[in-house]
């Protein structure tokens, strides 16, 4: 047995020894409802949970620990840990707020109370992000902890206080200072494996564009009796601008945005994807492309939402000003603000009738490519087949996390990677999250060995 698989054996058993532990980490934390909206939820379970942080990480071996206030008034968690001399810096993140628990009746299990069903852990936050939380402290209890052996390099930690909520609070700290981020590597572990027990490196993240689109058509709401036929529908008219969105496969149509992209990691079997989505039998996917490519390379619209008379207590009337919210999401190498003019134009331009149009943005969000080509991931591809026994996949995600283009922009050298405990099954955002303790040990063990091989390179 060599000498390098002999410190992976005893990590792995520290780690597998401290699962116990991690669980009751989790319960504390699933108990705590840190929902960063105090109109639903007190503010004092986000400042609970933020203690909490401050005294676990502080008994794991980092120093400092502290409650930092953001711009947007939510508090972030920050601390660091000295390594050996002309070590790398690395910087671990998550965040600590979460979802609202939507519907209570749609859970299985209490979701503030952290319940195990057939292997998994249930509760709101037991992935998304607070899963991810108990394998950080997981991870540094077996590598270094109070007992003093230290860490092999330097570490810092940020903990986000209202990620969930998008208030950009801490995208907005990172200019303020600079110095609590800045690191050599940036685990970002608030995303997953693309399936349980697969090792997975998120490289990709799409852009996001919003915006509100408003139809006007006629000076008030008319008898559709002595005036339907020749007055001009709002509604109808939204309904066909939001049609031409997408071509009769199904594809986003924008005009002036490329829709032939195709993405070159791991494949998303469309029989896995009907099932991740629950798509209802008889009905097809849309696009000419692969899931993959449908999904981490090509634009996407949507429409969230129409303003118009429900069906309960509508009249016979026609519709005189109508509104939409559509969302275009947008994969890298295409520039959200290029997107956003697209979407308005081709909003404003296919209006029939003359029907009178205005688009008003919401949101923008521009998408991130990682550099994948640095020491950093070498060490990360390493440790993951050391702790998984297969190789990792590099896979995109769909969603948007405006933090790591603020990062890749103020620390243009550092690697940027994003991982976590966070598979298909967990059901994030969703009733009835939950999180597979296997992905807690095995991610655990992958960042210790990480912050060992990537402080010690091959």
């Amino acid at each position: 047995m060599t000498a390098e698989s002999t410190e992976t054996a005893a990590l792995r058993e520290r780690v597998r020894a401290l699962m116990p532990r991690a669980k009751e980490d989790l319960t504390e934390l699933v108990a705590m409802r840190s929902v960063a909206d105090p109109r639903q939820f007190p503010p004092e379970e986000c400042a609970k949970t933020a203690d909490f942080l401050v005294r676990a990480f502080t008994e794991a071996g980092l120093k400092d620990m502290r409650r930092v206030t953001t711009p947007d008034g939510t508090d972030a968690v920050v601390g660091h840990a000295p390594g050996p001399e002309g070590a790398p810096t690395v910087l671990l993140y998550c965040h600590y707020d979460v979802q609202p628990p939507l519907d209570d009746a749609a859970w299985r299990t209490p979701p503030f109370e952290l319940t195990e069903r057939d292997g998994r852990w249930y509760g709101r936050g037991a992935a998304d992000c607070k899963g991810n939380i108990a394998m950080h402290l997981t991870a540094l209890r077996a590598l270094g902890g109070p007992e003093g052996r230290g860490f092999p390099v330097h570490l810092k930690f940020v903990a986000e206080g209202s990620e969930e909520q998008g208030t950009a609070g801490l995208e907005k700290l990172v200019p303020l200072q600079p110095d609590l981020f800045a690191a050599d590597a940036l685990l970002i572990c608030d995303t997953g494996n693309f399936a349980l027990g697969l090792p997975t490196a998120t490289t990709s993240l799409r852009g996001l564009t919003n915006v509100m689109v408003t139809v006007s058509t006629l000076k008030g709401e008319m008898h559709s009796g002595m005036f339907g036929g020749p007055a001009p529908d709002a509604l109808a008219a939204l309904v066909r601008m939001l049609d031409g969105l997408r071509d009769e496969h199904g594809n986003t149509a924008v005009k002036g945005l490329a829709g032939d992209g195709t993405w070159q990691g791991v494949d998303y079997p469309a029989e896995q994807f009907r099932a991740d989505a629950g798509v209802l039998d008889g009905v097809s996917l849309v696009g000419t492309g692969s899931v993959a490519d449908e999904l981490w390379a090509r634009p996407a619209v949507t429409v969230l939402g129409i303003d118009c008379p429900p069906v309960v207590g509508s009249s016979a009337a026609v519709q005189a000003k109508v509104r939409a919210r559509v969302s275009l999401r947008v994969p890298p190498g295409i520039d959200a603000d290029d997107a956003l003019r697209a979407l308005t134009d081709h909003l404003t331009s296919t209006a029939p009738w003359g029907a009178r149009v205005e688009v008003e943005p919401e949101s923008a969000g521009q998408p991130f490519r990682a550099r994948t080509d640095g020491p950093a991931y070498r060490a990360l591809a390493t440790a993951f087949r050391e702790a998984y026994g297969k190789d990792v996949v590099r896979a995109g995600q769909g969603g948007s996390i405006p933090l790591c283009n603020v990062l890749a922009a103020h620390f243009p050298d550092a690697e940027i990677a994003l991982v976590g405990v966070e598979e298909p099954g967990c059901l994030i955002h969703a009733p009835n999250e939950s999180v597979d303790p296997s992905e807690i040990e095995h991610m655990a063990l992958t960042e210790a060995l990480f912050l060992s091989r990537y402080a010690t390179p091959l």
